[in-house]
């Protein structure tokens, strides 16, 4: 089978960035008006993958909290991640850079947790013990579209606040009632940790279409749920997407939990993959071919399930104890299941052109990306770039190219 030829464009987005993190995070901290007394110990809640810059962030957050008076510490603010073990969610928090020496403050990790009044509340409301015993705790988040649903707040310092610094044994009791626990409950459970808490502040961070920090906010708790709202609302806005709303077969090169909770994002592959939840208007898929597990991702493959074909290269990196471990603590089982595997590149981009209906490959809309946090650049079809290339936003960059070489693996970037 011939694979059609493909060529590079450059897809334009706001670029609107931060030239100086560092001393954003100082001067938001400064301008929030903390007030922390002398040796007062503060916990700084962290852990979600992905996010640009977060090692100087969390750097530059303890260096702030020092130096208003605070003996800062880190906690790993997570549900299942690392194998939902103490030590490996240390280890996933290392692997973002955030180590003790770099930051300057100890990593305080277990998953023992505290329970707060409910007040009524249909689930039980769980803190993080070691960020419950301190004098205060910030949590820290960038705050984007969830992959799961869609409202007010969705992925963000709420979420953080429930998922994040109620550990596993949260993640569990919020996921069991599946999208309702995501949608409905996490703003009422994050509302009681703000008020039965030690939540003295949040810090949160909006990101531009590549992967940029484009804001970082310190937010008081009394107003943190309205200022969350409208940071949600600019990275609503600020989302990348793919230039067309229909394919017949997308290549995505990586997938990995450091790119996505979902392994990769289903706002921009249009498969949300829970039986309960419609998929987005668009785009609409016919195949998705995904060839690689990221090395951030720990050999947690979980989102696999939204691809059609996978390779082995991406099969034989996959923790299944990991994947399981996440798939079982959100009860979305689909996501976790296998796709077909193919032995090399080429087979699976063959088994997706067999399988995507009756059109030939070298007429159909193809796009080959890096990974779904990546879309400024990508390869095309023709088909594809005829649909395209009079966009304002869209660059083409060289000449078409054949994409598997003589070994049959996609070529390098």
């Amino acid at each position: 089978m011939n694979i059609p030829k493909m060529i590079k464009i450059k897809q334009y987005f706001n670029n609107e960035k931060l030239e100086n993190v560092d001393q954003t995070v100082k001067e938001e901290i400064k301008h929030a008006g903390l007030q922390i007394k002398p040796g007062a110990k503060i916990a700084i809640a962290v852990g979600s993958r992905g996010i640009a810059n977060l090692s100087i962030i969390v750097k530059a957050l303890v260096e702030s909290i020092k130096k208003i008076g605070g003996n800062p510490f880190i906690v790993p603010a997570m549900g299942s991640h690392g194998g939902a073990t103490a030590e490996g969610q240390r280890e996933v928090l290392e692997s973002y850079g955030i180590t003790e020496q770099y930051v300057g403050a100890p990593i305080k990790s277990s998953m023992e947790v505290m329970e707060l009044p409910g007040d009524g509340l249909e689930n039980k409301v769980y803190m993080d013990k070691y960020a419950y015993e301190a004098d205060g705790t910030i949590v820290v988040n960038r705050i984007k579209v969830h992959t799961d649903f869609h409202g007010p707040t969705e992925s963000g310092l709420f979420k953080m606040l429930v998922i994040g610094l109620g550990k596993h044994k949260q993640a569990i009791e919020i996921h069991r009632y599946g999208v309702y626990g995501l949608k409905e409950l996490i703003p009422l459970t994050a509302r009681q940790i703000l008020k039965h808490g030690n939540i003295i502040m949040g810090l949160g961070i909006v990101e531009n279409a590549y992967d940029e920090t484009m804001i970082v906010k310190a937010i008081r708790p009394e107003v943190l749920e309205q200022e969350e709202i409208k940071l949600m609302d600019i990275a609503r806005k600020n989302m990348p997407s793919l230039p067309v709303d229909r394919l017949d077969v997308l290549i995505v090169d990586t997938i990995g939990k450091d790119i996505s909770g979902t392994g990769m994002d289903t706002n921009i592959v249009g498969r949300i993959k829970i039986n309960t939840e419609q998929d987005p208007p668009k785009p609409k898929i016919t195949r998705i071919v995904a060839t690689d597990l990221s090395e951030g991702s720990h050999g947690n493959a979980v989102g696999m399930g939204i691809a059609d074909v996978i390779t082995e290269r991406l099969r034989s990196k996959i923790d299944f104890r990991a994947t399981y471990e996440n798939v079982l603590t959100a009860t979305f089982l689909e996501r976790g299941k296998m796709p077909v595997v193919a032995q090399t590149d080429r087979q699976a981009l063959e088994y997706a052109f067999k399988t995507c209906g009756p059109i030939e490959p070298e007429d159909a809309k193809v796009i080959r990306i890096k990974d779904t946090l990546h879309l400024g650049e990508m390869y095309v079809s023709q088909a594809v770039l005829n649909e395209i290339q009079h966009l304002p936003n869209i660059e083409v960059i060289g000449e078409f190219v054949d994409i598997i070489n003589d070994r049959n693996e996609l070529i390098k970037e």
